[in-house]
């Protein structure tokens, strides 16, 4: 079979998976092969730009979706954020008002559909760092939560280290919230290797701290990203260092519950 044979089957197969339905609202819908993980196909429209071209438009349903199980403040800022502007600028693709498009001529139409094509894959793809949490936004997502239960007017610390202590620097604390008589010392804990981490700083520091008066100790909370995939034991000798922990960060009301506890 000859390349140019090859292309004309396939240029076929691809044009019959599209269709273009004409709207009374002005706008194009376009049908394509593209889909989100449930099946719905993705939401894809075009207008005629006064000054010539196209505009490529996802009408805001992208972000809709990714509104039912996300917190989208979350994708302006930090990692999201950051990757975000990158999906963007890479693909050429604009945001306004929960708005993603692209203006395009005429005659770039095919590969600009491709390629917003893609950059709607590679947003809607973002909701699932809520979900295989990596570390950086696991903490970034564990210091937005402490600051929104401490308050604005609360100094949240990272990478904290404890005044008095020696070498303290070694042995540094993810955040600290001051209390009404002891600090709270709070470890995010996304995998094995940081559970055993924090078990160590803590001993350490409860040790080093053993001669202050008994209420004026610092309270400890562990927040495990998802504490039912690290092995039982160093669960276990995390949970007797620490006086509280949290199996998940998604468990908002118990987080906020021990804060308050661990604060008064």
């Amino acid at each position: 079979m000859e390349i140019d044979t090859l292309q004309k089957i396939i240029c076929t197969s691809l044009c019959a998976q599209v269709r273009v339905t004409e709207r009374s609202d002005g706008y194009f819908f376009v049908d394509t092969p593209f889909e989100f993980p449930d099946g719905d196909h993705y939401s894809i429209y075009l207008k005629f730009l006064g000054t010539g071209g196209l505009r490529i438009t996802d009408r805001g349903t992208t972000f809709m979706r990714l509104s039912y199980l996300n917190d989208l403040t979350r994708f302006k800022d930090g990692t999201r954020g950051r990757l975000l502007d990158e999906v963007m600028a890479g693909s050429g693709v604009t945001h306004s008002d929960g708005e993603f498009h692209a203006d395009v001529a005429g005659d770039q139409l095919g590969e600009g559909l491709v390629r917003f094509g893609q950059a709607i894959t590679r947003i809607h793809d973002l909701s699932f760092l809520n979900r295989t949490r990596i570390a950086s936004t696991f903490y970034e997502d564990l210091r937005e939560e402490v600051q929104r239960i401490a308050g604005p007017e609360t100094e949240v610390i990272e990478h904290y280290a404890v005044p008095g202590v020696p070498n303290a620097e070694s042995y540094p604390v993810d955040l600290c919230v001051s209390g009404k008589h002891a600090p709270l010392y709070i470890f995010g804990v996304p995998d094995q290797g940081k559970a055993r981490v924090a078990t160590i700083i803590l001993q350490y520091l409860r040790m080093q701290t053993a001669h202050e008066p008994k209420d004026e100790r610092f309270n400890s909370l562990v927040v495990f990203q998802n504490q039912s995939q690290i092995p039982s034991k160093d669960v276990s000798r995390l949970t007797n260092a620490a006086t509280m922990t949290v199996d998940t960060l998604e468990a908002r009301d118990d987080l906020r519950y021990k804060m308050e506890h661990g604060l008064h």
